[in-house]
């Protein structure tokens, strides 16, 4: 196995006389009563050939700030740009908001932590590093299932996420032409869509969802670029990426909560989303705050503990996931306050939903000043959001063919991004041709649902959550404490409680997620 210096470093905080210093050691030298370290390899040769079949994808971050910026690309999507402010204005606002960054803390920031403690500490494909984990915390491999339903998801995923990401490529583009046609006119800076009526904007969507041809070829333009740049690799595609995009990205977002700040109403923005009432905290909105977290920080789909089998020594595990905390927590309240200050400045709902971003804010942007540009470089923010999420969504299934199947990168990312492209096509079939098809119409969870709401829905409600439960199960409960705590690097007192959250209190919270999910009728929806 390779990269086990890791496994090594543990090996030497045990202590002489210690069970778990002598496990796997012959007789004769745990009689010697050695008083040097036994390395953890030594102990675990045996364990190891278990998983044999399992290959390193021998690739890795050039620096500790190159995964960073490519795991906050995974976790900062449509999430937090699109339905963080979307749930904030459907659920009231401030008691929404300061439960869901109390869940991020809480529930979200242990689940990161143990993800990417698999990923480094197994080296390989999210199934892989489960097995060699488990391998060498004496329990069954049988655990990786949570890898492979990881890794199924991220597959599912991405096939409506391309689509979705079409939709914003579209939007993209058609802001960009009219700027454009500003720009021709001598007027950069006045509106957006001018000559258009709200009603004509808002049939924008209409028209862009009973259009298959225009749908798919959106759909295959990003995906694409998303199989074009995973095709490449760690270092040469994704790490570049990153590197590249995610300083865009905050560049562009701190631009458009300037512009807000400047143009919209930022009192009544500010007001909206951090003065809580508390009387609107029910039970739905609590579940839909902690579904936001998983969802947002992009856990239980086993893109953190893929990434994470790239890391090199030397990196803390502990503050690296802090700060991914924190930049999805930043990243989901700037996009409050980019978005909201807009609406209440235009007198717009900010409860509008789904259509918040492609029908309320393109009208809102016709009647601000520069409208016309500020709204491309809106669309523009959520396409790179959107694009370093695919990418983790895609890498996923990519690490898996590579480790476990002994493909090369090219044609696993070529089947898995192949795939998902093909049924993406059914899901933006299913706006048109196929609007009548229910694929789970038997139950009655998803009987009106169409076929990229149902993938939507059973991904969000089964996968997400039964992938995060059972990663907080098993490194709370299986994975060796000693290998933790070496491969961590936490100290006493933060392993207590991080220990205490993801054995205690993940498990419990995210199985109510997984439960009001498969029952709403518990929650009184």
């Amino acid at each position: 196995m390779q990269r086990q210096s890791a496994l090594d470093a543990g090996a030497k905080t045990l202590q002489v006389g210690s069970p778990t210093r002598y496990r796997g050691v012959p007789d004769e030298e745990r009689a010697a009563g050695h008083t040097r370290a036994v390395p953890l390899r030594r102990a675990m040769e045996r364990k190891n050939t278990m998983v044999a079949t399992t290959t390193s994808t021998s690739e890795g971050w050039s620096s500790r700030w190159a995964f960073i910026l490519a795991a906050i690309g995974a976790a900062v999507g449509l999430g937090n740009i699109w339905r963080f402010p979307t749930l904030a204005g459907e659920s009231g606002g401030g008691a929404f908001v300061i439960f869901y960054i109390g869940c991020v803390f809480l529930i979200g920031l242990p689940l990161i932590l143990s993800e990417i403690f698999i990923g480094r500490a197994g080296q390989t494909d999210a199934v892989g590093s489960i097995k060699r984990v488990a391998a060498q915390s004496n329990a069954s491999t049988n655990w990786s299932i949570f890898g492979a339903i990881g890794a199924t998801a991220a597959f599912l995923i991405l096939s409506f996420y391309s689509v979705v990401a079409g939709w914003v490529l579209y939007y993209a583009g058609v802001m960009g032409g009219d700027l454009l046609q500003a720009i021709g006119s001598g007027e950069p800076f006045r509106g957006a869509l001018e000559g258009e009526n709200q009603a004509q904007v808002q049939q924008r969507l209409t028209d862009m969802f009973a259009n298959p041809g225009l749908l798919l070829g959106m759909h295959f333009v990003f995906m694409g670029a998303t199989l074009f740049i995973v095709a490449r690799g760690v270092h040469s595609g994704i790490e570049k990426a990153a590197m590249y995009l995610m300083p865009m990205f905050f560049v562009l977002l701190i631009g458009l909560v300037l512009y807000g700040a400047i143009e919209g109403d930022m009192g009544d923005a500010f007001a909206f989303l951090f003065t809580p009432d508390w009387s609107k905290l029910d039970a739905q909105v609590m579940n839909a705050a902690l579904g936001q977290a998983l969802f947002s920080l992009s856990l239980g789909v086993a893109g953190l503990i893929t990434y994470g089998s790239y890391i090199k020594e030397g990196s803390g595990l502990g503050s690296t996931s802090a700060l991914i905390a924190f930049a999805d927590i930043g990243v989901a309240l700037l996009a409050g306050l980019m978005i909201f200050p807009i609406v209440f400045a235009v007198g717009l709902d900010p409860a509008a939903g789904p259509t918040l971003v492609f029908q309320t804010l393109p009208f809102a942007f016709q009647t601000m000043p520069a409208g016309a540009l500020f709204g491309f470089l809106f669309f523009v923010l959520i396409l790179v959001a959107a694009v370093t999420s695919s990418i983790s969504l895609l890498e996923v299934p990519t690490a898996w063919g590579i480790g476990e199947r002994g493909w090369s990168r090219a044609k696993s990312a070529s089947i898995f991004g192949g795939g998902a492209f093909l049924i993406g096509i059914l899901c933006l079939l299913g706006y048109n041709v196929l609007s009548e098809v229910r694929p789970l119409g038997f139950w009655s969870l998803f009987e009106n649902t169409d076929i990229l709401d149902t993938i939507d829905g059973f991904t969000g409600k089964v996968m997400l959550p039964l992938g995060a439960l059972l990663t907080s199960l098993f490194v709370g409960w299986k994975a060796d404490r000693t290998l933790v705590r070496s491969v961590t690097g936490l100290g006493p007192l933060a392993f207590g409680v991080w220990r205490f959250l993801i054995a205690w209190l993940c498990p419990i919270a995210v199985a109510g997620i997984l439960i009001t999910g498969l029952f709403p009728g518990l929650l009184g929806a």
